[in-house]
């Protein structure tokens, strides 16, 4: 669970006009169903927007999400709720507080270790930067690879790691190498003061409970897919 200790009061004037403000209140404990649908709100939101949608209705919200409206008005209620019967949202201003929500206001520098297929696909998308990460560094053994440059992103030795951290403010590393030497560089991570992991590691890590570990399993994602296309095909009659 994820603990919150705000809440958020919205006027509206006759004009559709709102004015919020933040008022302290005893914290309360978030689902991790809830902060997993955020950034969801959040990309369907970006979308109107860029569309030059102003005002969206749980409903229609709803419908392009494929989640229930009550479900929508049910998980922001826990930041305080941000609409009004009759009006619906202003998806500008919601886009912006679900992002300080997700804590989107402040840049997060990252790192990413193995500069292999994986890394080197991760290191070349753009967009995140766009969400207030940035790639500050990346990292591997092999020394065949030491400077080449990933989007102006030079790749260094292990050997520099945890300097490197301590001295750039590295919030987030990515790990992005096999799982049989995930485990002794999560360890230095945590010794350089890392905050978070996002791990492509086929691993569980065993770090302290301050470090925040984010693990990314591609194969469950798609033995997801798999159960539903047989259960489709058993109840559709397909092969």
């Amino acid at each position: 669970m994820v603990k919150f200790d705000f809440t958020l009061t919205i006027h509206y004037n006759k004009n559709g006009i709102f004015f919020g403000k933040v008022i302290r209140v005893e914290s309360r404990e978030i689902s991790q169903a809830v902060i997993r649908r955020l950034p969801r709100y959040y990309r369907y939101l970006g979308e109107l927007l860029e569309s030059g949608v102003e005002r969206i209705s749980s409903n229609d919200l709803s419908k392009r999400m494929k989640v229930t409206a009550s479900q929508i008005r049910q998980d922001l209620n826990n930041f305080g709720g941000f609409g009004q019967q009759g009006y619906g949202y202003n998806v500008k201003y919601l886009y912006t507080e679900i992002g300080k929500i997700l804590g989107l206001e402040n840049d997060h520098n990252f790192i990413i270790i193995g500069a292999g297929n994986l890394g080197q696909a991760l290191a070349n998308y753009g967009s995140f930067e766009k969400r207030s990460f940035v790639l500050k560094g990346i990292f591997d053994v092999n020394p065949t690879l030491k400077g080449m440059t990933i989007r102006g992103v030079p790749v260094r030795m292990m050997d520099e790691l945890k300097d490197y951290i301590r001295e750039n403010d590295i919030e987030i590393a990515v790990l992005t190498i096999p799982k049989n030497v995930a485990v002794d560089v999560a360890k230095e991570l945590v010794e350089a003061g890392i905050q978070a992991i996002w791990n492509f590691a086929h691993v569980d890590l065993n770090v302290p409970d301050h470090i925040i570990v984010e693990s990314v399993h591609l194969s469950e994602s798609l033995m997801r897919l798999s159960y539903n296309i047989s259960r489709y095909n058993e109840e559709h009659g397909g092969n």
